[in-house]
């Protein structure tokens, strides 16, 4: 079968590659239709996770067909449109049964890589690294998904392929970044990255009674899309002060839930950022925490940190005088997609959130260097791209 495999950093090459079987009784076997960018996969094409070898399949958000199941997989059938968790859970761990499905003790067969770092491991993620699995991602024609019947959703039919694909990971990611805010009836919600989950954590907000929701980011058309999809008002950190933007507009008081959807490789113009890339590069620091230092300050009193942006290890200079005499809640985490999955299809069907216009620009897998080389330049106003296997969203 055709896939996108990594092969260094930047180097991400179409190759022909062996097709998956069955390994286990709880497998699936899926026809692709379409598997999309995350710009958390950006951090493995700029070398920011280590574990990856040459040849490993990328991709863990995608939706597919089954095509073959195995002998212990109960809740589906051939011919099954479905959409994949990205985060890879058994079922029935503790954490498992306790919903919180992205910290699974059974998923990773190579725990022991994270542990001496993490203290423990999470669950393992498709195409993300030795280290989170080594599992073969979903930019592919084919994939193998164990656990099927808890990792596989059933599309209902009134839902479109490029509305279910989101599901995956970026709507279950940002409206999980809104249930971690803890979002009261008017409250304010500010979202760090306009971005896919981004995006979604806004559409979130408002599912949860947000009286208003600020965007801040500096890509234009990220801007225009929060602004005209999101109902957001917006904030270009390359303009204005963002600290001081976002005091004027709470009359002073901070804002009461703030959403870091960027994580690692967060940018400014600010020494700071010039001190963290400073850092990276010599290996003092793993993350650039530009944006939870400014959530930090931009809190109010009592507020609410919700973080899904990605890290992967150290950071150095948070201001954590501020948030402990502030009295802040931090919530954070990997998605938990199982939990999330079935009820975001039911805001779809209702036509409460319609996430297909997220999806601005469509690639080949052969073309797959070039759509994440588009979409880590944010050029020609990407803002996440699918892969078609086939051509088409069929």
């Amino acid at each position: 079968m055709k896939a996108l495999t990594f092969q260094g950093r930047y180097d991400l090459r179409a190759m022909r590659v062996p097709d998956p079987f069955i390994v286990d009784a709880q497998d699936a076997i899926l026809r692709v239709i379409g598997s999309a960018t995350c710009g958390s996969d950006l951090h493995l094409l700029n070398g920011y996770i280590p574990t990856m070898m040459a040849g490993d399949i990328i991709g863990h958000e995608f939706m597919g067909e089954v095509v073959e199941i195995g002998p212990g997989v109960k809740n589906l059938k051939r011919g099954d449109r479905v959409v994949v968790a990205a985060s890879i859970g058994c079922g029935d761990c503790a954490y498992c049964q306790n919903e919180s499905w992205s910290l699974c003790d059974n998923s990773n067969p190579n725990a022991y890589m994270v542990e001496p770092m993490f203290g423990d491991s999470p669950a393992a993620l498709y195409g993300y690294s030795h280290s989170f699995g080594g599992y073969a991602g979903g930019h592919a024609e084919y994939v193998r998904v164990p656990f099927a019947d808890k990792g596989c959703f059933v599309v209902p039919e009134g839902i479109r392929n490029d509305q279910a694909i989101a599901c995956a990971d970026a709507f279950p990611t940002g409206y999980m970044a809104a249930d971690m805010a803890d979002i009261k009836p008017g409250d304010v919600v500010a979202v760090w990255g306009a971005g896919g989950v981004g995006q979604m954590a806004m559409q979130s907000a408002w599912l949860k009674g947000a009286g208003r929701v600020i965007c801040i980011d500096r890509e234009p058309a990220r801007l225009a899309l929060a602004a005209a999809h999101c109902k957001a008002e917006i904030l270009d950190f390359s303009k204005v002060d963002v600290l001081q933007a976002l005091k004027e507009m709470t009359a002073g008081r901070g804002v009461d839930c703030c959403i870091d959807a960027v994580g690692t490789e967060a940018v400014d113009d600010s020494f700071q950022y010039y001190m963290d890339k400073a850092k990276q590069f010599v290996r003092i620091e793993s993350d650039r925490p530009l944006v939870l230092r400014q959530m930090i300050i931009a809190a109010k009193k009592g507020g609410n940190l919700s973080i899904v942006g990605v890290y992967g290890g150290f950071v150095d200079s948070i201001p954590m005088g501020a948030a402990m005499n502030k009295g802040l809640t931090w919530k954070m985490g990997q998605l938990h997609a199982q939990k999330y999955i079935p009820r975001l299809f039911e805001h779809i069907e209702k036509g409460e959130v319609d996430p297909s216009y997220m999806f601005t620009h469509t690639f080949t897998l052969e073309q797959g260097m070039t759509a994440y080389d588009t979409f880590n330049r944010r050029a020609d106003g990407i803002l996440k791209a699918v892969l078609l296997p086939s051509g088409t969203f069929a």
